[in-house]
Parts: C-alpha cells; structure tokens; sequence
C-alpha cells in the first residue's frame, strides 16, 4: 500500500505531540517500519522573533537525520513547509511565547512538518497546531 500525503502528515502530527525522548524514539522507529522517516525538534521561545530560528532548526535536524539533501531543493522545501505550518498559528501566537515541538515526516516525494505548541504567557497556554506538505523529487 502506498502511503499518502496524508499519511505522513499524521506522521510527522505523531512526532510533534511526543512527550518524552523515549517516546519519540519509539515512534520513530515504528514509522521506520513503515518506511518514513522522521526526527523531532523541541522549541521554546517567544513566537515572532524567533520564527527564523525555528525554521532553522527544522532545516538542520532533517538534512542531519537524512529525510533531505543538504542543497537548495532539500533545504527549500523543509524550510518552505515549516513557514507555511508557522503561517497557520502566528494569530495565537504573535506578540507571545510558545513550547512545544516541530515533527518533520518524510516517504517518497511526500514531506511534512507538524508544529505542535503550546502558547501564552505564564500559565495561560492555549494550544496550536500547523501543519503542512511540500512535494519534492525522491532522494534515492
């Protein structure tokens, strides 16, 4: 069965909502099994300053983790995803500080990255959640 971009939008959703190292380890490698590759990125900071710091962040952990060549395509897509899921929570989140975790999930030609944050200040957290595909050529 081929798996969808919908598929590994869950995928890379499952990778952002982990709760510990452990768990997303074990996540990790189920997806594995499956033939989609992931990694996770924890991020904590205040929201607009540090969009581009999260952005680079994403970037770096994919090309370490192998889902994309470190070239402008590979590179491109990760950090044009990883706006465009951005884009989905800046009216909750600007002017504000958030935590949480960036998923990237990547199978075939499909790329997706999740953000999973929680944002607020002090103890009033509200939650978002972004989430969004790029298509990009198979790297093997």
């Amino acid at each position: 069965m081929e798996l969808s971009s919908v598929d590994i939008g869950k995928a890379a959703l499952a990778m952002a909502i982990t709760e510990s190292r452990q768990d997303e380890q074990n996540r990790r490698q189920e997806l594995l099994a499956r033939g989609i590759l992931t990694v996770a990125v924890d991020f904590g900071g205040e929201y607009l300053p540090s969009v581009k710091k999260i952005i680079e962040r994403a970037v770096v952990a994919a090309e370490r983790q192998g889902l994309v060549a470190a070239d402008h395509v590979g590179e491109g897509a990760v950090a044009g995803a990883t706006h465009a899921a951005l884009e989905q929570i800046t009216p909750k989140a600007a002017g504000l500080n958030v935590g949480g975790k960036i998923g990237i999930a990547r199978h075939s030609e499909h790329l997706c990255v999740a953000v999973y944050f929680g944002v607020g200040v002090l103890n009033l957290n509200e939650v978002a959640v972004g989430l969004a595909h790029r298509s990009l050529p198979n790297s093997k």
